[in-house]
């Protein structure tokens, strides 16, 4: 039955995650000078442990699981691609990279069930348009975190 499934495990709310029906999201630290990140990397885990694997967010003490992280890093500007003329070299296309560290704990074990040091995605954009990179890294990250989530189980 799990070779049936195992294309479609994004598709099933509450269907990846035996045993785990709620969680708390802790907000991420953002160790980075870049404030908007607290937000967007919140709401991007918040929407993917919802919708994606179907759990129901709840408070710490009640959740059967934690989510807890910090982002540590940031690099915007990443030159990516280059088009080289007479007298100069345009950057046609840069890239962001988003760094975090997550660990998801199943409270009722007391056991971590994943973790990830040093997670870092990347998202290409055409200058100036950081802000379409780093929606690209973000969801890179949640893909990344729902991965892993799903390889416990």
């Amino acid at each position: 039955m799990t070779v049936a499934l195992s294309g479609c495990l994004y598709g099933f709310a509450g269907g990846g995650l035996p045993n785990i029906k709620t969680v708390a999201i802790i907000p991420f630290d953002n160790l980075t000078p870049e404030p908007a990140l607290t937000k967007e990397v919140n709401d991007a885990v918040n929407e993917a442990f919802q919708r994606r694997l179907g759990l129901r967010l709840s408070g710490e003490a009640s959740a059967d699981a934690v989510v807890r992280g910090k982002v540590t890093r940031y690099d915007p500007d990443l030159p990516l691609a280059f088009q080289v003329g007479q007298q100069t070299t345009n950057v046609t296309q840069r890239q962001v990279q988003i760094t975090v560290d997550v660990e998801i704990l199943d409270q009722r074990q007391g056991k971590t069930l994943w973790q990830a040091q040093g997670l870092s995605e990347v998202g290409a954009y055409a200058p100036p348009q950081e802000a379409n990179g780093r929606k690209i890294a973000l969801q890179k990250l949640v893909d990344a975190l729902v991965d892993g989530a799903l390889s416990q189980w």
